[in-house]
C-alpha cells in the first residue's frame, strides 16, 4: 500500500521561499529544474518511505525525523506506518539562508 505524502505549512512556505531564492540568484530556469527534481524525489516516499536516513543529530533521530539528501536540498519528515503517511516537516537548502526574511 502506498504511503500517502504531506506537508505542513512551514514546509511549504520553505520550499516557495527556496524556489523564489534559487530563481533570484541562479535564475528560473534553474528553480524550476531544483522544483521538479524536489517533487519526483519526494513522490518516490509514497513507495519507499524510508529511504531518507536517520540525521546525525540525536535530537532529532530520537524525535522520528528521517532527512532525505538531494544535492544540496534536505527534507526532514516522519513516518507513520499506522496512517501510511509521509509528513514533510521542512525543505533545507544548503547554498541558502531560507530563515532571511
Amino acid at each position: 500500500m502506498r504511503y500517502s505524502i504531506n506537508r505542513t505549512d512551514t514546509a511549504d512556505s520553505l520550499l516557495n521561499r527556496m524556489i523564489l531564492n534559487i530563481a533570484d540568484r541562479f535564475g528560473t530556469e534553474n528553480a524550476f529544474d531544483v522544483l521538479d527534481k524536489i517533487e519526483e524525489t519526494v513522490n518516490l516516499l509514497q513507495d519507499n518511505p524510508y529511504i531518507g536516513t536517520k540525521p546525525k543529530y540525536m535530537v532529532l533521530n530520537r524525535q522520528g525525523y528521517r532527512v532525505l539528501i538531494l544535492d544540496l536540498t534536505l527534507v526532514f519528515y516522519k513516518v507513520d506506518d499506522l496512517k501510511k503517511e509521509v509528513m514533510i516537516y521542512a525543505f533545507v537548502d544548503s547554498r541558502i539562508n531560507c530563515t532571511q526574511s
